[in-house]
């Protein structure tokens, strides 16, 4: 009889409100809670976008940003939070499905997704997503050159200009071994995915040659010298060169230098341990919508990938604006995408460009 008043007692406290009796501390969220947790690139999209998103859905957004995809890429593997829909770059969501901590995506919760993303876009993510299982492409460019016009009165065709002595103290190079080593590594006719460690360190010591010459070494505060016109000559993504071009009218770009260049893709995906995988299928095919994209591209300036994007906005752009955003097929095509090369190759790479900013 005492062991029967007993239970009666614990079935009672498990039912009353906040009890965490039967709790074992990691209660899975609801799949229909009206809620999607995103981890994103810092002003990767657009309030309007977002609050749009949350009046037409119900669903609330809560946003997490990240600088690079070696910071954002820990906190996945943890599993310390669950997030919803993340959008790393083409090598880390490569890295990301090697190591299990991604799910297939399903098509038929994506509509816009078929209706509007670009054929030669889905193939050229194949590099790192074979059969497009895992990532939605969602902003695309060309990783190039920088320049001020009043500091600058020659062609700047090719990355040599970027050992050119001339400039000095007026070169700004991005702070990413990925996308430092790819500059010497094309210089040279070298693959960017290059395992060879004889080519790799002929990379670094172009590097380490060129140091002297520049004036910093950056991530965002590159984009900040570059409209002051506190440099002559930088390396930046495409996606960044409309709105410099608008801050710094003598600001020009050159998305493709001869030698070959990068061509990136950041692409939505959804975490293994996603919790609210059909709030995260609305989310991306939301942003797939051509008005949604179109604002989104507004906001940013990164090239889309979605095919319907261009007819909205190109009454309000001039044609140096246009070549950037929208280039003709012939300069991207053939470019190398970043693959994910290994553990002890990313090792590696990160130990030859602590070498050259240590040298």
């Amino acid at each position: 009889m005492k062991k029967y008043f007993a239970l009666l007692i614990v079935l009672a406290l498990a039912v009353l409100p906040g009890c965490d009796m039967f709790d074992d501390g990691d209660t899975a969220e609801s799949e229909n809670d009206n809620v999607v947790y995103v981890y994103s690139w810092g002003d990767y999209l657009s309030p309007e976008v977002m609050e749009q998103f949350e009046v037409e859905t119900g669903i609330h957004v809560v946003l997490d940003e990240f600088d690079t995809n070696e910071s954002m890429y820990p906190r996945i593997k943890e599993g310390a939070e669950s997030y919803d829909v993340l959008c790393p770059s083409d090598y880390m969501i490569q890295k990301l499905i090697e190591n299990n901590l991604l799910q297939p995506l399903d098509y038929s919760q994506l509509p816009n997704v078929q209706a509007h993303i670009g054929k030669d876009f889905l193939k050229q993510s194949e590099a790192f997503d074979p059969g497009n299982r895992y990532a939605i492409p969602y902003c695309w460019g060309l990783v190039g050159i920088m320049y001020n016009t009043k500091l600058v009165d020659e062609p700047v065709d090719s990355w040599s200009i970027l050992w050119d002595p001339k400039y000095s103290g007026e070169i700004l190079m991005q702070d990413s071994a990925r996308d430092a080593m790819m500059i010497p590594l094309r210089m040279m006719g070298y693959s960017m995915n290059t395992r060879n460690p004889q080519e790799l360190m002929a990379a670094r010591d172009k590097l380490i040659a060129q140091k002297p010459l520049v004036q910093a070494y950056g991530v965002d505060d590159i984009r900040d010298k570059l409209a002051s016109g506190e440099a002559a000559l930088g390396v930046i993504f495409s996606g960044e060169a409309i709105n410099l071009m608008e801050a710094n009218p003598d600001l020009r770009y050159q998305p493709a230098p001869k030698e070959g260049t990068n061509v990136w893709i950041d692409g939505w995906v959804i975490p293994q341990n996603a919790r609210h995988v059909e709030n995260a299928h609305k989310f991306i095919d939301f942003l797939c919508r051509p008005d949604i994209a179109a604002k989104n591209f507004e906001e940013l300036g990164y090239s889309t990938p979605n095919t319907a994007v261009r007819e909205l906005v190109e009454e309000d752009m001039d044609e140096d604006e246009l070549e950037i955003a929208f280039p003709e097929p012939e300069i991207y095509q053939g470019q190398e995408t970043y693959q994910y090369l290994g553990e002890v190759m990313d090792r590696f790479y990160t130990k030859l460009w602590l070498q050259v900013k240590t040298e």
